[in-house]
C-alpha cells in the first residue's frame, strides 16, 4: 500500500512519493510535504524552464534559480514558465 501525504501543491491527501527526492533536509521536506503528482509535474516544469532558459546546471546561480521556481512551484505562487509554452487541450 502506497503512502499518503497532504499534498502543499494541491492541498489534499495523494500518494506521495517513494523516496525522498534529494539529500538533506530539503528532500524530507518534499517526501513527507509533496505529493507524487506534483513531483512529476515539477519535473516536467523543471526540464522546460532549463531548456527555454538555456540553463547551464553547472552554474551556481541557474541551480538557486531553479530552486526558487521549485519552491514557488510546488506552494502555489507565481513562478516562471517557459515562455510561448501554451499546454495541450484536454
Amino acid at each position: 500500500m502506497s503512502r499518503t501525504v497532504l499534498c502543499r501543491k494541491y492541498q489534499k491527501k495523494l500518494p506521495g512519493l517513494p523516496v525522498p527526492p534529494m539529500p538533506g533536509p530539503q528532500g524530507i521536506d518534499l517526501y513527507e510535504n509533496v505529493s507524487a503528482e506534483a513531483w512529476k509535474e515539477w519535473q516536467a516544469q523543471q526540464t522546460m524552464l532549463i531548456n527555454e532558459k538555456h540553463l547551464n546546471m553547472m552554474d551556481p546561480e541557474a541551480r538557486k534559480f531553479l530552486k526558487e521556481q521549485m519552491e514557488k512551484f510546488l506552494s502555489n505562487e507565481d513562478f516562471e514558465q517557459a515562455e510561448g509554452y501554451v499546454p495541450p487541450s484536454s
